[in-house]
């Protein structure tokens, strides 16, 4: 079964990611999962600040915002999708990434493989 983990970064005051680890951390762990068979796919996102929120409102025009906005005092930092046989699988595997350590999270939800 396909899982994917989102990993959610904290951040400080002043909005930069507190980490917890370090990019040869990050390295290793990139690394162990791609050996292991279990990776599918993954990557890093690009600084948030670079984003951009789109919605159609109810005229059905496009807007487009800076973004995210969130209260939060986390940001979409990655994932990973991972092919493992269960949940308890999964959830090993994103404990023992980096991100989620410092105060970040991975958020592991199941792909719905919608297929037809």
């Amino acid at each position: 079964m396909k899982y994917l983990m989102l990993i959610n970064a904290a951040l400080d005051a002043d909005g930069e990611a507190m980490g917890g680890c370090t990019p040869e951390d990050w390295q290793l762990f990139d690394k162990t999962i791609k050996d292991s068979g279990v990776y599918v796919s993954g990557d890093s996102l690009a600084d948030f600040t670079t984003a951009a929120v789109v919605r159609v409102d109810e005229h059905g025009e496009r807007v487009v915002t800076d973004g995210p906005f969130a209260e939060s005092r986390e940001v979409l930092g990655g994932y990973f999708v991972v092919d493992v046989p269960d949940l308890d699988v999964a959830l090993d595997w994103a404990a023992r990434c980096p991100g989620s350590r410092g105060g970040g999270s991975i958020v592991v939800r199941p792909l719905a493989g919608f297929e037809g």
